[in-house]
């Protein structure tokens, strides 16, 4: 009976950290790339050159996304390699993370 127990115990585990490692692959895989083309921090705005964006199944291109915290406009600048996290939010694309890649 203990053998079953500790078998048991073992398989949870293994769930716990799939579930967990699953989770935080997740965010990574979230994550795209590309290159700063300009901050409009008037219109709260960023325009980023990215590769695809597989989370929402968009392919490589230039397009402009709305910050959701206009401080992040203070943290990189246009010519700038970055990796950012964006949301659709209604009808728009909304940037909620952004750091630049040194």
């Amino acid at each position: 009976m203990r053998s079953w127990n500790r078998k048991l115990c073992v398989v949870g585990a293994m769930i716990a950290a799939a579930v967990s490692f699953g989770a935080a692959g997740q965010a990574v895989m979230d994550l795209a790339d590309g290159v700063v083309r300009k901050v409009d921090k008037d219109a709260r705005k960023i325009t980023i050159r990215h590769g695809e964006i597989r989370h929402l199944d968009m392919p490589p291109m230039t397009m402009v996304f709305q910050v959701k915290d206009p401080a992040m406009l203070e943290q990189v600048q246009p010519g700038e390699k970055v990796q950012f996290r964006v949301e659709k939010s209604g009808g728009a694309m909304v940037l909620t993370e952004i750091r630049p890649v040194r």
